[in-house]
């Protein structure tokens, strides 16, 4: 049985237009999420809720998202929407229950620009409607000379180690799916790209392993990549520190140490660490001609 829920809001205004995503509103049709990747930060931290990898659908979200969209166009407040910041948006159950493909129906009516991000192949049975926003989406005025049209699709990877994975991202596509289903989309007309966040240190972070990272994404069409590194909140046995370091110690034990050494007690990677790992994928990125950016 669905657990459904009812919430006030549906689409969340940023005070700033968000530089990485270019998105001025986020909207996550459902709270929690079924790709279980044990590094997400949602887990622990103040965005995640207590939903984790029960998926929950928000029952009423497509005549609150009406209501909210009416209201943006009368302030004349036009911004790209970011769908699936906290949650993807191509769940399990999104194949039986249609709530991501109705409010994709929304978006387009209203002429919203959209950046989605998903690891689902799921978002194949959509492009009809994607493309319907790709024609009729009116970007706001400051994003109207930087990109070609209103939609965006990314597609998110912290390793292209099939074994690696299955164990960190139960629930999701193979990363060969995801390259396959983003080549589709590229190959239909679409800015597409990937989002390599988090790159996981000593597992997927070595110039080798970005260089492999940064070639698939040319390869298979990806007008751009864009790196992040891990965080990792909360102390509680759901939150993402504790699950993550229960892998290390299960699967690699080798690596508790450095894994300790690189954070120091705190949620993010050390900033030395950040910038080295940085310049590894601006430079390897420069090599194959690929932005780092997605204007």
């Amino acid at each position: 049985m669905v657990n459904e829920i009812t919430v006030k809001t549906i689409l969340n205004k940023s005070k700033t237009r968000d530089d990485w995503f270019l998105g001025k509103y986020t909207l996550n049709p459902y709270a929690g999420c079924s790709m279980a990747c044990i590094y997400c930060y949602t887990r622990g931290s103040k965005y995640g809720g207590d939903y984790g990898v029960e998926v929950s659908p928000k029952s009423n979200a497509v005549l609150v998202l009406k209501n909210q969209l009416r209201n943006s166009i009368r302030r004349n407040e036009r911004g790209i929407i970011i769908l699936g910041s906290a949650a993807d948006p191509y769940p399990a159950v999104e194949k039986d229950l249609n709530l991501t493909r109705e409010i994709l129906g929304i978006i387009k009516r209203f002429k919203f620009p959209i950046h989605i991000l998903t690891k689902s192949e799921l978002i194949l049975r959509d492009m009809d409607i994607l493309n319907g926003i790709k024609e009729v989406s009116i970007l706001p005025d400051e994003l109207s000379d930087k990109l070609d049209n209103g939609i965006i699709i990314s597609f998110s990877f912290s390793t292209l180690d099939k074994k690696l994975a299955k164990i960190i991202e139960p629930g999701a596509p193979s990363p060969m799916a995801r390259l396959e289903t983003m080549k589709k989309f590229n190959d239909a007309g679409f800015k597409t790209g990937i989002i390599n966040m988090p790159a996981l240190p000593f597992l997927s972070d070595s110039e080798e392993e970005i260089e492999v990272m940064i070639k698939s994404a040319k390869r298979y069409g990806a007008d751009y990549i864009l790196y992040g590194g891990l965080t990792l909140y909360g102390n509680a046995p759901e939150d993402c520190r504790t699950v993550y370091f229960n892998f290390l110690k299960e699967h690699r034990p080798d690596l508790v140490e450095g894994y300790v050494n690189l954070f120091k007690g705190s949620t993010s990677l050390s900033k030395r660490y950040q910038k080295d790992v940085a310049i590894r994928f601006s430079e390897l990125s420069d090599r194959y001609d690929i932005k780092n950016s997605l204007i």
